[in-house]
């Protein structure tokens, strides 16, 4: 079954209760998203087995660090099994910390730097946004870094996500204050290892979010597939490894899909206009950039591909065109 927004299939193996936790699997699929649209025309060969292998590794790696996941076990070549949540519905009613075993609706955004294509530079330039709540005294240039990480909270299950403020997510979420002060200590722990493994590798581990559930003895627990390109802002010498190159073509050629729009005139979806597809000279560059991204995170070589710089030179050579 497809997920509405998302990359990856999911196939439920024992449906979750109030009281226990089921069990899913997600396949992680070569389709790509951006602009809140959905599934774009295109896939990119091994990209979805390259996100599920590091996918599995940060699992590990932050297990070993002390954070609890929902994660179960690999099943190769791009498929992982683990703990599922139920998913609130839009009739359910506000969520309580009782409430047992269920998808946080919000998710959690941590920013350590703020390359181009960050949607502060944009909500900077709108006045939705102010340069102290990012902890600047002043409009930050392209690629700045912030002194602290920033961390902010947006909606998960609605059309179009929103940012909302701390009282807000907690109320949405459902959480006490011991638990939504836990979901945001993990997400700070979950920053300072994958941005501490980014740097080994030279990556700039730019920005990222995380999701939650809330486990049936009322814990919080890491979700999806953190620190993945779908999931993490990773740069390499300034070039990035993941959507963002795709999205920037949209944009540079005037064919982005404007969703926001599109849904706040209630266009029925039948009515969307369809992407264009990218260019075919794309589509091998990026599966070369995704597999040489999982190679490079993981330390797997399963398809030998071009190591970081080459595979990351060619992106930059694609996009000058």
């Amino acid at each position: 079954m497809p997920i509405l927004h998302s990359t990856k299939n999911l196939e439920i193996i024992e449906p979750p209760t109030t009281t226990r936790e089921g069990v899913g699997i997600f396949e992680y699929t070569d389709n790509y998203t951006v602009f809140h649209y959905g599934r774009m025309p295109d896939q990119i060969p091994g990209k979805g087995e390259a996100t599920c292998r590091m996918a599995v590794f940060n699992f590990t790696m932050l297990e070993a660090a002390g954070v609890r996941t929902h994660f179960r076990r690999f099943v190769a070549p791009n498929r992982i099994e683990f703990d599922l949540a139920r998913v609130p519905g839009p009739d359910a009613g506000p969520l309580t910390p009782d409430a047992g075993n269920y998808l946080i609706p919000v998710q959690v955004l941590f920013r350590n730097e703020l390359p181009q294509g960050s949607s502060v530079h944009r909500r900077l330039a709108a006045g939705a946004l102010t340069p102290a709540e990012v902890g600047l005294r002043g409009i930050p240039a392209v690629g700045e870094k912030l002194p602290h990480p920033l961390i902010e909270y947006a909606t998960t299950l609605e059309d179009v996500n929103r940012f909302v403020d701390g009282p807000e997510a907690q109320r949405l979420a459902g959480l006490s204050d011991e638990q939504f002060q836990a979901m945001r200590d993990t997400t700070v722990k979950v920053n300072e290892v994958l941005t501490g493994h980014a740097r080994e590798l030279g990556l700039s581990h730019c920005d990222g979010k995380v999701e939650f559930l809330v486990s049936s003895d009322a814990r919080i627990v890491l979700a999806d597939s953190p620190g993945t390109p779908d999931e993490s802002r990773l740069m390499f010498n300034g070039v990035h490894c993941g959507k963002q190159v795709l999205r920037d073509w949209y944009v540079k050629n005037g064919l982005e899909v404007p969703v926001s729009r599109l849904i706040a005139e209630d266009v029925p979806r039948s009515r969307w206009p369809q992407p264009a597809p990218l260019p075919p000279a794309f589509l091998p560059v990026m599966s070369d950039l995704y597999r040489s991204l999982s190679e490079t995170w993981t330390g797997e070589r399963p398809w030998n591909a071009p190591d970081l710089r080459a595979a990351t030179q060619a992106v930059a050579r694609l996009i000058r065109q």
